[in-house]
């Protein structure tokens, strides 16, 4: 999360953080909704579109929200940068930044509380929303698949408000707006390290990108955060427009509330760093695999779709992985009853095969 630029170097109250002030460009900051022209009001109702878009397409052809989060911040960026092409202004002091980003000072009124959501879809630069896709990607895919869509989304808010509620808490009188989806990010890994600190997952770290246990990223980035906030409250680092307590707050919260939402979900908790995950009743309600209708039919199968079968019956544990599987046997097969197509019947994680002449022919697992 950042905290925008706006004339000269200033110092925070608590000397935990730096921003910088540049003169004339950051009149377009001091703004909010009702006080947006009728082209910026357009332009505003244009990013609400954009950032609903990719979810409301998730919904509707069942696929993942955390792929849709990530299209859904690449396209407002893109507006954004579009907008400052326009508008001949940088992006990180044009107006979109001062009307959707958190300005503690204002939070106490409640035609200002939209910015707790509009405050995570904004950012400063290529580089600054790039870095959280990066990680919300890598991350927020393998969660989902732990957690559900729907859960998966409340680790993502809870995130991003705890994030924006700490650094309002923290800076109560501060009117520069800090934007950015840092919180929701560090939100996911709060919640990866609270349910599953065992699960590996592929991420840049240490100078190699390969698979990490959750609890190592957690520990580097983390820890990276903690000593930044130490380096600036004692005088020892530089000036810095991170907002590194947004961070930490989307992170505890986030850790904090995951096991109860995790709950329910299609798996368990872990017991923690020496816990395994545990599927749960709904894992188990799959389907069993050992057996299959081609071989109780007499023709088994046979080539590419008996490597296929094999993957599924090694890697089809998981809901999402299981689904991918049987999707890719059914173009490689046949009913083994009448010869007819082989369709995959999704409903929801949930996911079989069956004849699409007649289901009483193959229905599986």
């Amino acid at each position: 999360m950042y905290a925008s630029h706006n004339d000269r170097l200033s110092r925070s109250m608590d000397r935990s953080h730096y921003w910088w002030r540049l003169t004339g460009q950051c009149s377009n900051m001091s703004g909010s909704l009702t006080s947006l022209g009728t082209q910026d009001a357009l332009m505003a109702v244009l990013f609400a579109v954009v950032a609903t878009s990719p979810y409301l397409a998730a919904r509707k052809n069942d696929t993942s929200v955390a792929l849709a989060t990530v299209l859904s911040l690449m396209l407002v960026s893109f507006l954004q940068f579009s907008n400052s092409i326009i508008s001949g202004i940088p992006m990180q002091f044009d107006w979109p930044i001062g009307v959707f980003g958190i300005k503690p000072a204002i939070m106490d009124d409640p035609g200002e509380s939209y910015r707790f959501l509009s405050s995570a879809w904004m950012h400063a630069d290529w580089i600054h929303v790039l870095s959280n896709v990066l990680v919300i990607s890598l991350v927020g895919i393998p969660l989902e698949q732990r957690l559900g869509k729907g859960r998966w989304i409340a680790v993502y808010a809870l995130g991003f408000m705890g994030g924006n509620i700490a650094w309002t808490v923290t800076h109560p009188d501060s009117l520069i707006p800090a934007i950015g989806a840092s919180g929701a990010a560090f939100g996911l890994l709060g919640a990866y390290m609270s349910c599953w600190p065992n699960d590996e997952v592929e991420f840049p770290l240490l100078f190699l990108i390969r698979a990490w246990p959750i609890w190592i990223i957690v520990f580097v980035r983390l820890g990276l955060e903690v000593w930044q906030m130490y380096s600036i409250q004692s005088g020892t680092a530089g000036e810095s427009t991170v907002a590194h307590m947004a961070h930490v707050g989307g992170f505890f919260l986030a850790y904090a509330l995951a096991r109860p939402i995790a709950r329910g979900g299609p798996y368990s908790p872990s017991g923690g760093l020496d816990g395994e995950s545990v599927p749960s009743a709904r894992t188990f309600d799959m389907g069993i695999l050992e057996s299959d209708p081609w071989m109780e039919a007499g023709k088994p199968l046979e080539g590419q779709a008996a490597r296929v079968l094999a993957r599924l019956r090694g890697e089809g544990d998981e809901p999402e992985t299981r689904r991918a599987w049987l999707e890719e046997l059914s173009e490689h097969t046949i009913c083994p009853i009448c010869e007819g197509e082989i369709v995959a019947v999704v409903s929801g994680l949930d996911c079989h095969i069956e004849c699409n002449i007649s289901n009483k022919h193959v229905n599986w697992p």
